[in-house]
């Protein structure tokens, strides 16, 4: 069982991020964002964003940074789907669910037809896995999620299951990234 600490998380930044953030040109749906630090710093910059987290705590922190951010589940209704211009998939959210496939389909039906995905992926050689993760916080513990770790060596194969194309991959402070867009 995989345990985060969310106290990473709750930063204004973290090493890497700029990056990260200096591709999200449009309007942005930060999909997991947690206590809204990439979501609260596209809008300090003046970029359109909205963050989704299952986390009513997350939600709660995200908007308290002032970051515009919903309590919703990627996989249930997403306000502007099939119309963002950047999806973010940091801080390993490309586990969400447990199943990076299916998770990447349905970020490519919340895209707009020339939207980038943003994805941060664990280091290469880091093995791949499926399962449980849990949150821990000061106050406990959040339920199990389903999980899954993906390594950046992953991604053509993950890319070809799910129709996308790679666009661009980077590394920058020790974390892997890469813009996907559709084909």
């Amino acid at each position: 069982m995989l345990r985060f600490d969310p106290a990473l998380w709750c930063r204004d930044s973290v090493a890497g991020d700029a990056s990260l953030l200096a591709r999200c040109t449009g309007p942005t749906l930060d999909v997991g964002c947690g206590p809204g630090r990439l979501t609260g710093a596209l809008i300090d910059a003046g970029r359109p964003a909205l963050g989704i987290d299952v986390s009513a705590t997350a939600v709660r922190l995200a908007r308290r940074r002032g970051a515009v951010a919903l309590r919703r589940d990627v996989f249930g209704p997403v306000p502007g789907a099939g119309r963002w211009r950047h999806l973010l998939l940091a801080d390993g959210n490309v586990g969400i669910g447990g199943d990076p496939c299916r998770l990447l389909r349905r970020c490519r039906r919340l895209l707009a037809a020339d939207g980038r995905l943003h994805v941060e992926f664990a280091p290469p050689g880091t093995p791949a896995w499926s399962g449980t993760a849990v949150v821990r916080t000061p106050g406990g513990a959040d339920g199990p999620l389903p999980w899954a770790c993906v390594p950046l060596d992953g991604l053509s194969t993950l890319a070809g299951q799910t129709a996308l194309r790679v666009r661009d991959t980077w590394t920058e402070a020790g974390r892997w990234f890469a813009t996907l867009g559709l084909r």
